[in-house]
């Protein structure tokens, strides 16, 4: 809810105090301890101690019996077989896991054996504890746990003749519309309108979201703002450029300091803008809850997030309207549902932040089937992959921006068995 805290902010960082004040005078714990907040945690922990996993599916138990990971190249798979010999498989995010696979093998790997997998909010919880993993709380952890997660769910969704997306929620979406996910915050505007123009016109999408702003975590040799004028240029020249139906999206990858993203907050509300992901650092919570204050747009965030709790407290203080946890980054699909039923609680939206390439895109599109909250569109950076497998269910094209989920069992997706054969154990 929008209160009169953003007018006091408005007026802090007219006077050039917003980056100086101290966060107890910015943050009100008056405020984020009324009971409207005390409200939201109720809610939230409502949420939390339901589980995702649809278990009432499966009468019988499903013991854990092998896991391999596989690596050709950069490329990665998980093959997961139960003692009952059903198989599930998965593509790992290759771009990760060729630095932390030994996570995988050592950490991960050896909790799931001889586990029950119809137990599976359980044992995503328990693995934080096996070995002290909690440590290594992050993407680290996170791709790893996904990596085997989306193998487990393959082989209950064959077992249950179900989807990925019907064994964590109903289907609400059976096509799901994409938004074009762009980079090229680097090049120049010019040049970066060609591609931008080249990846929307390839995909036929009628959504796209660009970054504004520089690099992460500015150093004092890059400058604050970003490339001189860039960011003041290319936000009304893409709404220019794409007219006033294109729906607009733009991320800063937490670049800004709570005054120059309030700035820039502006300027996309009057290009219309339909939300403003990372205005600043990702862990800087009670700076993110300034931002959205202080702005109209919805702010939007969790790519980075690693933790259930730091979610719950962007939700339950209105820190962020929108939330994108990363179903790789973040551990896997029952974790970022977690987040996505959370928001739901409260009113507010989710679309999943995407990892290119391998097969990101066709996980998010299960995941975002059965979101209740889903936004009109989600991340999409492409179909190309390394990858060689057949869907007797989807084409997996774009079709004026709409792409069908898979409708078969499990991923919904057919590897190719001469394709795994160049796949060797990975042993660490």
């Amino acid at each position: 809810m929008k209160t009169n805290r953003r007018h006091f902010i408005s007026t802090a960082i007219t006077g050039g105090l917003a980056t100086t004040l101290p966060l107890s005078s910015c943050s009100q714990s008056d405020s984020i301890n009324s009971p409207a907040v005390k409200a939201n945690y109720e809610k939230l922990d409502q949420i939390l101690r339901k589980p995702v996993f649809r278990k009432e599916l499966f009468p019988s138990p499903v013991i854990i019996e092998t896991i391999e990971l596989l690596r050709f190249e950069n490329n990665f798979l998980c093959r997961v077989r139960s003692k009952d010999g059903a198989v599930g498989i998965s593509v790992g995010h290759g771009s990760q896991l060729r630095t932390l696979y030994p996570i995988f093998t050592n950490l991960i790997q050896p909790f799931f054996i001889d586990k029950d997998a119809r137990d599976l909010d359980l044992l995503i919880e328990k693995v934080y504890i096996y070995r002290l993993n909690f440590r290594l709380s992050g993407l680290a952890l996170g791709v790893p746990l996904a990596t085997l997660e989306f193998a487990i769910l393959d082989m209950m969704g064959h077992i249950a003749e179900k989807s990925i997306g019907e064994l964590i929620g109903d289907i609400h979406h059976p096509d799901i519309e994409v938004y074009q996910a762009t980079e090229y915050r680097e090049k120049p505007v010019g040049e970066s309108m060609e591609l931008i123009t080249r990846d929307v016109n390839e995909n036929n999408a009628r959504a796209l979201k660009i970054k504004v702003g520089g690099l992460m975590y500015h150093t004092d040799d890059i400058n604050a703002v970003g490339p001189p004028g860039r960011t003041e240029t290319i936000i009304p020249l893409v709404r220019k450029t794409f007219g006033d139906e294109m729906v607009l999206y733009a991320d800063s990858n937490g670049f800004y300091s709570v005054e120059e993203a309030i700035r820039v907050g502006k300027l996309l509300e009057e290009y219309n803008y339909q939300f403003f992901e990372e205005p600043v650092p990702f862990n800087w919570y009670e700076e993110t809850k300034q931002v959205a204050d202080s702005l109209s747009i919805p702010v939007a965030g969790g790519e980075q997030e690693f933790s259930l709790h730091g979610f719950r407290w962007l939700l339950a203080n209105n820190g962020l309207e929108i939330v994108q946890p990363d179903f790789f980054y973040f551990g896997g699909m029952i974790r970022a549902m977690k987040v996505a039923l959370m928001a739901n609680a409260l009113g507010k939206s989710c679309t999943p932040h995407m990892s290119g390439g391998d097969l990101g895109y066709l996980y998010m599109m299960h995941f975002a089937s059965a979101l209740p909250n889903a936004m009109p569109h989600h991340e999409f950076k492409g179909f190309k992959t390394n990858i060689v497998f057949g869907c007797k269910t989807s084409s997996l094209q774009s079709v004026n921006g709409v792409v069908k989920v898979p409708t078969g069992p499990g991923s919904g997706v057919d590897i190719d068995p001469d394709f795994i054969r160049k796949f060797q154990l990975v042993i660490e």
